[in-house]
């Protein structure tokens, strides 16, 4: 890998296209733990050693991600509900963090969209003019969508300077600058600089690298399913 700033010296989007926006913004693989999982989110029986079962495996989830091969692609793209996908060699960083919880038997489309439809002024309503129906080809591929459902949803932790502050599967964002979004996982590798890596894609397919403090943090979330409560913010 090159330095850091080479490789993104020229600055990407990192959500998908929307047909009423001109340009854009921003495995089946352990498909029995997924299960299992599910299975105990669903009946409340999440404890402590549970929850650090789901945790290794949303991790696992994430590093596997680093080994697939997938062309930065915004385009909208019309897709199956529930469970649906863009083509698997395709995607941006909001695609990323989907397919690491569908891998564990989470599918954030289903819950983004749902909720969407409960709730719809808790989220952002984008294009122009603004759109007004919930869409469930791309609301949950929209990085300020995830960070609504996950404050809702999840538990809000401080945007800290603190590297302590951050553990493996807590999901983050950033302001790339420009107004555009980027959203990416932690994982349990460190990087040179010893703090804890984090699996994203922001043009090059998913990697993970030594990146947590490279942009602005404008979220810090922790989700373990849609059975969980919803745990107050940290701020």
């Amino acid at each position: 890998m090159g330095p850091i700033s080479s490789r993104y010296s020229q600055k990407r989007t990192t959500e998908p296209q929307d047909p009423a926006v001109k340009a854009p913004t921003c495995g089946r693989f352990w498909s029995g733990c997924g299960l299992l999982v599910v299975a105990l989110l669903a009946t409340g029986a999440l404890g402590q050693a549970p929850r650090r079962v789901l945790v290794r495996k949303l991790v696992e989830a994430g590093l596997e991600r680093t080994g697939h091969q997938v062309r930065y692609d915004g385009r909208y793209v019309r897709i199956a509900y529930p469970g649906g996908d863009v083509p698997a060699d395709t995607g941006v960083c909001t695609d990323e963090i989907v397919r690491i919880y569908r891998a564990v038997g989470i599918d954030l489309q289903k819950e983004v969209h749902e909720d969407i439809v409960a709730h719809p002024s808790a989220y952002p309503r984008r294009g122009s003019p603004p759109r007004r129906r919930p869409d469930s080809n791309i609301d949950h591929r929209r990085v300020p969508n995830l960070m609504v459902f996950f404050s809702r949803k999840g538990r809000v932790l401080a945007k800290s300077s603190s590297p302590d502050d951050y553990t493996p599967a807590d999901i983050v964002t950033w302001d790339l600058g420009g107004g555009v979004d980027h959203i990416g996982m932690v994982v349990d590798r460190r990087g040179p600089s010893g703090r804890y890596m984090v699996v994203h894609n922001i043009g090059q397919g998913p990697q993970v690298e030594d990146v947590l403090f490279h942009w602005r943090v404008t979220g810090h979330y922790r989700y373990y399913g849609p059975s969980t409560l919803a745990e107050p913010a940290v701020h």
